[in-house]
C-alpha cells in the first residue's frame, strides 16, 4: 500500500477543491424542501459547478472497475438508501432524510464532502437521531487523527459510537485517500481496531463518511448498479469531511460559510 504524502503546493489546491465542493452543497441548501426531485438537485448542482465554480463533477460518467459509468453529477440517498442513490424523477416527500454526496475537480483536484438534510418540518425523531449521531460519529472518526495514531483508531472510535447508540456500520464501504484521483490509498474503515493499520504522517489527504444503519448492517445492491440499500429497509445516514493530517492534529478541509459546526457535545471530550 503506497499512500501519498500531499506537497505544500497540493496541499493548497485540495483546500480550494474541497471549499468549492462545500459550498455547493451550501448553495442547494436552500432547494432541499418537500416537492423537489433529486433529478432537479442534480441539475442545480451541475449547473453551479461548471458554470459558477468553473470545476468538473467528478461522478459524472466515474466508472471504477466493475461499474457502469455513473450517469449523474452527484449521489442523493434518500431514507434506506445508504449510498451512490441516482437522482431521479421522484419529489423528497416531508418527513425524507436525504444525503447529498458532492465531489467537485478544480485544477486536476477532487474535493469530497456530504451532508444530511432533513426535508421538511414532519421528520421524526429516531431519524433526526440517527442524522444527529451518524454527524458525531464523523467528528469522533475525526478527532482520532492524532500524532502516533493509526488508521484503524478512526474505525473502532466510530463503531465504538453508533453501536453504543444502538446503530451498526456498514462495512462495505468506506473513506478513502483522495487528490489528483477520487479514490486513493488507503481505504478508511468505519470499523476496526485501534491501534491497527498504517500510521499517520503529515500530508496524507483522506475522507471520513461513516455509512450508519439504524437496523442491521446488511447490504442490498440495487439493479441499476450503483445504489446501495439496507437489506432491512431501515434508514441509514450519512456525513463526510476531507481532512489533512497536520504536525499536531488534523485540518477538516471541507469547511464553508454553511458548513454545520462540530458538535458541542463532542468538545467536552
Amino acid at each position: 500500500m503506497t499512500i501519498s504524502i500531499k506537497t505544500a503546493q497540493d496541499i493548497e489546491k485540495m483546500r480550494i477543491a474541497c471549499r468549492l465542493g462545500a459550498e455547493v452543497l451550501d448553495y442547494v441548501t436552500p432547494y432541499v424542501q418537500p416537492g423537489v426531485t433529486t433529478e432537479e438537485l442534480d441539475r442545480l448542482c451541475h449547473n453551479y459547478m461548471v458554470n459558477e465554480q468553473g470545476c468538473i463533477p467528478a461522478p459524472l460518467n466515474y466508472a471504477p472497475p466493475g461499474y457502469i459509468p455513473y450517469p449523474k453529477s452527484i449521489c442523493t440517498s434518500v431514507n434506506q438508501v445508504i449510498c451512490h442513490g441516482l437522482p431521479n424523477d421522484k419529489p423528497l416527500k416531508n418527513g425524507d432524510i436525504v444525503n447529498l454526496d458532492i465531489t467537485v475537480i478544480k485544477d486536476g483536484y477532487h474535493g469530497d464532502t456530504s451532508r444530511m438534510f432533513l426535508v421538511g418540518d414532519n421528520v421524526a425523531n429516531h431519524a433526526k437521531r440517527l442524522c444527529q449521531v451518524t454527524f458525531e460519529c464523523m467528528w469522533i472518526g475525526i478527532d482520532a487523527v492524532k500524532p502516533g495514531g493509526h488508521f484503524g483508531d478512526i474505525g473502532a472510535a466510530i463503531q465504538k459510537y453508533a453501536e453504543k447508540a444502538g446503530y451498526s456500520v456498514v462495512r462495505e464501504f468506506c473513506g478513502h485517500g483522495i487528490g489528483l484521483r477520487f479514490h486513493e490509498e488507503p481505504q478508511v474503515l468505519h470499523y476496526g481496531k485501534a491501534g491497527t493499520g498504517p500510521a499517520f504522517v503529515p500530508g496524507m489527504i483522506f475522507t471520513i463518511e461513516p455509512m450508519i444503519n439504524a437496523g442491521k448492517r446488511d447490504i442490498k445492491s440495487l439493479s441499476d448498479g450503483w445504489t446501495i440499500v439496507t437489506k432491512d429497509r431501515s434508514l441509514s445516514a450519512q456525513w463526510e469531511h476531507t481532512v489533512l493530517v497536520t504536525e499536531t492534529g488534523v485540518e477538516v478541509l471541507t469547511v464553508s460559510a454553511g458548513s454545520p459546526e462540530r458538535p458541542e457535545t463532542l468538545l467536552l471530550g
